[in-house]
């Protein structure tokens, strides 16, 4: 007589779990409650498949009824995109264009200039860190320099090239100090000096200048501007600031070796004049008979087209290749014209298949300098040049 008792069959009068209840199981034994997602949005239609949509269809960018995405690949119906061909509508690089010279070939897009490698070297000893610190930090008294040439100075501050100079003041056009200023002129740091009415801030050497020996490899020019757009050794060594390199010698595109370079001009037109008889030596592969005639000749002196040419010596330096086709031998040569190692041996009939500087002076290719890699000198060693070179520190000449 209680609410859920048994009845009289001993059966439980409370109802089954779900029975007579929402979502209770019906008489064929079926639960009511309805599986999941059934008439629901995106359930299970009469055939079993879920009405809820897969993903993308009837969406922008969906499947269509091929199986392929209604997405348009990537590129399609776009510009640059790929043509029924199957090759990009995007036009090569550089297909269609003209460069007048490097620097608008830059701008356009060409690849940028692989710069050279600095070599790694070991650090000095102390005496000489301390040493080059001094020198590093050691300024001269701007009063106590000489004056120089006008167009000397100018173009060392960028006004020009020293023939360009001389040509504005043949026009009248650079005053110094309020005075119109004549070939021959020299002024100091304390001159006010005035191009085309502009005044311009004179720039002078007051410290140790820099020194770089680089490895130059064949194919590039030893020069600032090229109409070929051909690859120069300044476009591969680093940016000088506040100053920019002074190559002390050329070397053609055909040559390798040792290439100085200094932000001193008076020290690169010290190394280079003829009058101090620099010497050059070269390591030359040769390709012909050199008899031992034939370099006693190239000592005594041969007349080339510009002029007598001849070696200070000719030594072979043990090199042979494997075809005994090529000798090597080294030369030494205190003038620097135009290939003429090359054409001294042309005179005998010999070609010169390989030619390398390996010295300039008292500097020497050092071994671990690959090609493409700089070194650049530090102060104590850039010291040593200058001395050695008869300049003081800021590049003047050195007296008694």
């Amino acid at each position: 007589n209680k609410p859920y008792g048994r009845s009289e069959g001993g059966r439980s009068d409370k109802p089954r779990f779900g029975e007579n209840k929402p979502y209770g199981r019906s008489e064929g034994g079926r639960d009511d409650n309805r599986r999941f997602g059934e008439n629901k949005p995106y359930g299970r239609n009469e055939g079993g498949r879920d009405d809820n949509r897969r993903f993308g269809e009837n969406k922008p960018y969906g499947r269509s009824e091929g199986g392929r995405d209604d997405k348009p690949r990537f590129g399609e119906n776009k510009p640059y995109g790929r043509s029924e061909g199957g090759r990009g509508e995007q036009p090569r690089f550089g297909e269609g264009k003209t460069y007048a010279n490097r620097d608008e070939r830059r701008q356009g897009g060409s690849p940028k200039v692989i710069k050279a490698k600095k070599l790694q070297v070991r650090a000095p000893s102390s005496k000489i860190l301390d040493k080059s610190q001094r020198l590093r930090e050691t300024r001269v008294d701007l009063d106590q320099l000489e004056p120089v040439r006008l167009q000397k100075a100018l173009a060392a501050s960028g006004a020009g090239s020293r023939r360009e100079v001389e040509e504005l003041i043949e026009a009248g056009l650079i005053t110094v100090n309020g005075k119109v200023a004549e070939l021959g002129d020299r002024v100091g740091p304390q001159d006010r000096v005035m191009v085309k009415g502009h005044p311009v801030k004179l720039k002078w050497a007051d410290r140790l200048p820099r020194i770089i020996m680089y490895h130059k490899q064949e194919g590039e020019i030893v020069s600032r501007a090229d109409p070929e757009g051909r690859v120069t050794v300044f476009d591969r060594l680093p940016q000088a600031k506040s100053s920019r390199w002074v190559a002390i010698g050329r070397l053609d595109i055909n040559t390798s070796g040792l290439l100085l370079m200094t932000t001193s001009g008076e020290l690169a037109n010290r190394m280079m004049h003829p009058s101090f008889e620099m010497e050059r030596e070269y390591s030359v592969r040769v390709l012909g008979e050199l008899t031992p005639e034939i370099m006693k000749e190239m000592v005594a002196g041969v007349q080339l087209e510009d002029g007598p040419a001849q070696f200070l010596r000719v030594y072979q330096s043990g090199g042979v290749d494997d075809d005994k086709a090529n000798k090597w031998v080294n030369v030494v040569i205190k003038e620097g014209r135009n290939r003429e190692v090359r054409r001294m041996f042309e005179h005998f009939g010999l070609t010169v298949s390989r030619l390398i500087r390996i010295r300039f002076g008292n500097i020497g290719l050092p071994g671990r300098l690959k090609r493409g890699q700089f070194y650049e000198l530090n102060e104590a060693e850039v010291a040593a040049v200058m001395k050695w070179a008869g300049l003081t520190s800021t590049g003047q000449v050195r007296r008694g």
